[in-house]
């Protein structure tokens, strides 16, 4: 009789493990790229302008901000910056993974050291 509840017990464990698992939804990462059109640093949160749409994206304690390598913060990310914001889509809200501020034009022309003229 032990024997028989042990099996039965065994398979009841295995079968709810399963169904735990099976009932865990995927989170798919998306990923926009584009033009910062508002931040908003009170509600921890950047309006992105893509190609196609507006998305707004919220940051919380586990987003990464860079630029160039460098690890940043939401106040660095300025209205005109172009970002690349990996997010997901958690409870209806935009979570941002992670926040690359790309450098702007002028500024990697700036950072370049002056070549020396032909003689």
């Amino acid at each position: 009789m032990k024997k028989v509840f042990s099996i039965v017990l065994s398979i009841l464990l295995v079968i709810s493990i399963a169904g735990v698992a099976v009932a865990k939804e995927k989170v798919k990462v998306k990923q926009i790229t584009g033009e910062v059109a508002a931040v908003d640093a009170a509600a921890k949160s950047l309006t992105v302008k893509g190609k196609k749409a507006e998305v707004v994206i919220s940051t919380d304690e586990k987003t990464m901000v860079k630029a160039e390598k460098e690890k940043k913060s939401l106040s660095d990310v300025q209205v005109g910056d172009k970002v690349t914001v990996k997010y997901s889509e958690v409870d209806g809200k935009n979570i941002a993974k992670s926040i690359e501020i790309k450098p702007s034009k002028t500024e990697k022309k700036s950072t370049e050291p002056a070549k020396p003229a032909k003689k």
